[in-house]
């Protein structure tokens, strides 16, 4: 990591995941603490934090901050294995506790989860990066396009994405995925990222067949078919991230690099995009004891011209946040 990316690294940033450990009863909530490194068990370590991410999230800063009891001084940047390198194993041998500080387990010992599984609302934006457009040779939007998927449709960072019998054009998209986490309607482009707790990596899988050619052409089933967002490895607090709208987005498939971008290329920018939502939904309700968790997956790299097979791995990484991998079934 550079001095410039350490230095952007604060004590209260945070890669907060969810994972099953080799001891643990149902999912738990977990800290990383360094890049690739060991997993805080904040359920163990914290026993009056809830164990959904959801519910964690809305105990807004009081759940932070007991978080950030359990951050070792400055946390690591994750920069994720290089393009091509394969996924990483599904599983190992369950292991205790590393001797080196209470309630951590190794990373090699638990199994990464969807970093939160039941979010109220999935909201897309499409055709939001400008050297997409240029490739499909289209007009750059004018407004943000907005779709959505059921939250039926998220996996975990490493959990495999079934190709359905119905469709024959299955293909993916590595996307950033910004977490709200304050509720708000009629937000203003100005205070728009105090709603915004984190970043995290996303794989929005598509089947194109259903997506333009059949039923009626809404794009609705054709993109939430189960597994076909998957998610993950953790969410980046975005106080740890040095500038979201400058990251290097890249996605390959079996170890074949097919989508090379930056953050740089979106039209409309995560202020933007919250603000025009939230004239139409709102991003939670009723205050912050009622706020409702969204993610806004933006936009689409390029070239998406490939369809998925089984047996292909698609891994998906994003600058400073991570990298998924997900075996087609």
């Amino acid at each position: 990591m550079s001095p410039a990316r350490l230095s952007a690294a604060l004590p209260r940033a945070m890669r907060l995941l969810r994972f099953h450990g080799p001891e643990t009863a149902g999912p738990r909530l977990g800290l990383e603490v360094e890049e690739g490194g060991d997993v805080v068990d904040l359920n163990e370590a914290e026993p009056a934090l809830p164990r959904s991410m959801r519910a964690f999230l809305e105990s807004g800063e009081r759940g932070l901050a007991a978080a950030r009891r359990r951050v070792p001084g400055v946390v690591a940047v994750f920069r994720g294995p290089e393009v091509g390198a394969g996924c990483p194993p599904r599983s190992a041998p369950p292991r205790s506790a590393l001797a080196s500080g209470r309630h951590r387990l190794p990373r090699a010992g638990v199994r990464l989860l969807a970093p939160i599984d039941d979010p109220e609302k999935v909201i897309c934006v499409g055709l939001n990066y400008r050297d997409h457009c240029l490739e499909q040779d289209v007009k750059v939007p004018k407004e943000p396009l907005i779709f959505s998927k059921f939250p039926s449709a998220i996996a975990g960072p490493f959990d495999d994405i079934v190709h359905p019998a119905e469709s024959s054009e299955v293909d993916w998209e590595v996307e950033l995925a910004a977490i709200v986490g304050k509720a708000g309607r009629h937000i203003q482009e100005s205070v728009a990222m105090e709603h915004i707790v984190g970043f995290t990596v996303a794989n929005d899988v598509s089947a194109r067949d259903w997506q333009m050619r059949r039923n009626g052409r809404q794009w609705l089933l054709g993109k939430t078919f189960d597994t076909f967002c998957p998610i993950g490895p953790a969410i980046v607090t975005k106080d740890s991230v040095t500038d979201v709208h400058n990251l290097r987005i890249r996605c390959s498939v079996n170890g074949q690099l097919m989508q090379s971008s930056s953050t740089s290329q979106l039209i409309f920018r995560l202020p933007q995009l919250v603000a025009w939502v939230s004239q139409y939904v709102a991003l939670g309700g009723g205050g912050n004891s009622n706020i409702l968790v969204v993610q806004v997956l933006r936009g689409t790299p390029v070239d998406i011209s490939h369809a998925s097979q089984q047996g292909d791995e698609v891994q998906c990484e994003i600058e400073e946040l991570g990298t998924i991998c997900n075996k087609v079934v």
